[in-house]
Order: structure tokens, then C-alpha cells, then sequence
């Protein structure tokens, strides 16, 4: 039986002070004013070789030029523009943070779907891993709704009624992005997936003291009806929750890229916290083959997301339609380093260091995969937030770190607290005896 130590209690609270108080300063100082924003852009000006941006600075000039008036208005519009994209950073951070965690649990919950479903061998020993990292859905994905909600305009512009009236795009699309309705889906898509996590947990831990397997085939029937339900809403969701922050964009990949990134960042927690389980003299039954398959699953998974990334990418920029490569211009023009930077971490990282079967064996290997694996992740998840909603006003500070501590404190209090209720073991399972002997 695992035990919550106080130290790692002290850490995760730690995490979770230090992150919300980051980040209420970070958003305390967010609110410019517009001649805050100016001042800063005529900053930048007297910094550009080509004077491109001096208007700024010469607007007030009593030799300007006939056209000076309506250079001024565009230089107010512009700056209250910029003005816009640094209030909405702190929004934009806190929501990529909570977002990241959330997906997290997201991926681990269809992983194990997937594991009952199948009925696989090989992995049982690692169910109460799986069930505790699921135990943060509820809260996280909560807390995502609740953001995604207060935030409002500064994520979604499509909830900006001022923006909606002079967009006729968006006016077509309001039958689906309309507050109402995105509040009314989310909590379907919530409620679905806690009842699954929570009826699974349900039958694993009643399944321990069990003299028939009647609890067994309960949860393979709920496991496969939830996969379904699964793979609908995912999309949706990430329709809503991610893609609908650039409302004049849409790719029918979206859903699936979404997917392979929560699940190959669900299924590297897994591994993390299960190489951290047994370090401590914990999971005495998992085995070298259990890391190696858990190892095979973040390779595999990380091909199929660069997969998916290339085909979305390749098809929109060679056909160069110009309402739909514009959302990898802006990301090309404005993130090269986080846009190019995530490839190497995602794909050509993993692929090298998890490619030799021996190395997939090897814990610290695995460890370092993994880190970069998530890192990588988290800036998949930032490229797709903040070119809308930040725009070339982004780089990588207070905010972001700050969130970042916040939900992982958080993420850590709950997923061993969890761990701490139930035997480590699901000795109930009608294939543990092969999973404890599993050997690759």
C-alpha cells in the first residue's frame, strides 16, 4: 500500500502556492494602458533599422504629412490591438497550463479504456497507476470549462459580441459557437468521461474481493462502450476548447492530432510515475518488459503524431489556400523557435533515443525521453493557443512558469493522494498472474 509522503504534500502545496502566486502578480501586471502601449511601440520603432514602425513616433509631428490623421487612427487601432494581446497573456497561459494537465489525464483515461477493452496481458499491474493519474479529470477538466468561461473573449473571440456583429464568418458558425451551447457540450463530454472513470474504478477495486469475474466483464463492456463515446467527444472537444480560438480556421486532422499528443503525454506520466513508484520500493512486480512496452507505446505514439502534424501541414501549405495556410504563416513568421523546437522534441528526439530496443529498458533513459516528450508536448499545446490569442506578443516568462507550477502542484496533491487508496496491486484481475510474469 502506498503512502503519501509529507514531503512530496509539502512540494505539490509548495508548487501550487508559489504558482497562483506567480501568477496573480504576472496578471496584476498585465493591464497596460494604451499610452503605456505606445510608449512601447515607438520604442520598438526607434529600434528598426527601416523605420517600417516610426509612425508611432512622428504621428504628433507639425510637419507630418496630408495623410498623418488617418495614419494616426491606424497607429491608436494598432497599438489598442497590441494593447489587447498582452492582457490576454496571463489568460492564455493559465489556460495552456490547465489545458496540458487535464489532456494528460484525458489520454491516460482512453489508455486504459483501451487496456480493458482489449483485455491485455501485459499491463493490470499498472491499473492503479492509470486510475490515480484519471483521478485529476474531473477537477482539471472543470477547471478548463471554468477558465475557458471567464476568460471569455480574451481566449474565444467568437464570445465578444462586438467582434461577432462585424464577422459574418463567425455569425455562420454561431449555431455551434455560442456560449450556451459550449458550456452545454462541455459538461456532456465531463460528465461522460468522469462516469466512465468513475464506474471502472468502481469494478477494478470491487473486482480485489471478488469470487466470480462478473465485475470483470462489466468493466471490458463499459471500457468499450466508453472508447466510443471517447473518440466522438475528444474531437469535439478539441474543436471547442482549442481549435475555436482561431474561428476563421478549421482542419478535419484537428481532432486525431489532438489525440495522439494527450495520449503519448498520458502514456509517458505512466512511465514516469511508475520508474518513481519503484524507485521508492514500490511495484516490485513491474518488470524491465512493462517499462520496455510503456517505452514502445511513447515511440510509436510520437511517429504517429509527427504523422499527423506532416499531414496536416503538408496538405494545407501545398495547396496554399489562403484562409488556411495563414494559421502556420502566422506560427512560422512569429514562433519559429517553439514551432520549429517541438518537431525536434516530438519526433526526432524520441525517435533516436527510443529507437534501440535495449535503451526502451533502460529507466534514466526513459526518464529523459520522457521529460523532453512532455516539454515538447506543453509547447504543442502553447503553439496552438497563443498565436491567437497573444500573437507576436509572446515569449516564454512569469505567466507561463508560474501556471505551469500551479497545475502541476495541483496534479501531483491529487494523482498520490489517489495512489494512496487502494492496493498498489489489483490482485483481482483474472490476468494478473500473466501480468506479473510478463516478460517482452
Amino acid at each position: 500500500m502506498y503512502t503519501f509522503s509529507n514531503r512530496l504534500k509539502i512540494f505539490s502545496v509548495a508548487l501550487i502556492i508559489l504558482g497562483l502566486a506567480g501568477w496573480l502578480y504576472s496578471y496584476s501586471t498585465s493591464h497596460v494602458t494604451l499610452e503605456e502601449v505606445k510608449t512601447l511601440l515607438t520604442e520598438e520603432a526607434s529600434h528598426d533599422s527601416h523605420g517600417e514602425a516610426a509612425d508611432y513616433a512622428t504621428v504628433d509631428d507639425a510637419h507630418a504629412s496630408e495623410g498623418a490623421h488617418a495614419e494616426e487612427h491606424q497607429g491608436d487601432e494598432h497599438a489598442e490591438h497590441v494593447m489587447h494581446q498582452i492582457h490576454n497573456r496571463p489568460y492564455a497561459a493559465l489556460y495552456i497550463a490547465a489545458f496540458f494537465f487535464m489532456m494528460i489525464s484525458l489520454g491516460v483515461l482512453a489508455f486504459y479504456g483501451v487496456q480493458w477493452a482489449s483485455q491485455s496481458g501485459w499491463s493490470p499491474v499498472l491499473f492503479r497507476v492509470m486510475e490515480a493519474i484519471t483521478y485529476y479529470l474531473l477537477p482539471g477538466a472543470l477547471i478548463v470549462l471554468a477558465i475557458a468561461l471567464w476568460a471569455g473573449p480574451h481566449l474565444f473571440i467568437w464570445m465578444d459580441p462586438d467582434v461577432v456583429a462585424h464577422d459574418e464568418l463567425i455569425q455562420n458558425k454561431s449555431g455551434w459557437l455560442n456560449t450556451t451551447w459550449f458550456t452545454i457540450r462541455a459538461l456532456i463530454f465531463i460528465g461522460g468521461w468522469s462516469f466512465y472513470r468513475w464506474i471502472s474504478r468502481k469494478y477494478s477495486i470491487a473486482l480485489d474481493n471478488a469470487e466470480d469475474k462478473k465485475y470483470f466483464k462489466k468493466n471490458f463492456m463499459w471500457s468499450a462502450g466508453f472508447l466510443v463515446f471517447y473518440i466522438y467527444t475528444e474531437s469535439m472537444m478539441s474543436w471547442d476548447w482549442i481549435m475555436s480560438v482561431d474561428p476563421h480556421w478549421f482542419s478535419t486532422l484537428f481532432g486525431w492530432y489532438v489525440f495522439a499528443s494527450m495520449f503519448v503525454s498520458g502514456i509517458t506520466v505512466i512511465a514516469l510515475i511508475t520508474i518513481y513508484l519503484k524507485a521508492k520500493g514500490y511495484l516490485e512486480f513491474v518488470n524491465d518488459s512493462h517499462l520496455h512496452d510503456l517505452a514502445k507505446f511513447m515511440f510509436g505514439i510520437s511517429i504517429f503524431w509527427t504523422y499527423l502534424w506532416f499531414s496536416q501541414f503538408m496538405l494545407i501549405w501545398y495547396a496554399n489556400i489562403p484562409e488556411e495556410v495563414t494559421y502556420f504563416s502566422t506560427r512560422i513568421a512569429d514562433y519559429k523557435l517553439p514551432f520549429f523546437g517541438m518537431l525536434i522534441m516530438n519526433f526526432i528526439f524520441p525517435f533516436l533515443v527510443l529507437m534501440n530496443s535495449d535503451y526502451k529498458r533502460i529507466p534514466w533513459f526513459i526518464v529523459m525521453a520522457g521529460i523532453v516528450i512532455l516539454i515538447g508536448h506543453y509547447v504543442d499545446v502553447f503553439n496552438m493557443i497563443m498565436p491567437a490569442t497573444v500573437g507576436d506578443r509572446w515569449y516564454f516568462g512569469l505567466p507561463e512558469l508560474s501556471a505551469l507550477a500551479l497545475f502541476a502542484g495541483l496534479f501531483l496533491f491529487l494523482v498520490f493522494y489517489a495512489l494512496s487508496k487502494a492496493p498498489l496491486l489489483p490482485k483481482g484481475n483474472p490476468f494478473i498472474k500473466e501480468s506479473e510474469h510478463f516478460h517482452y
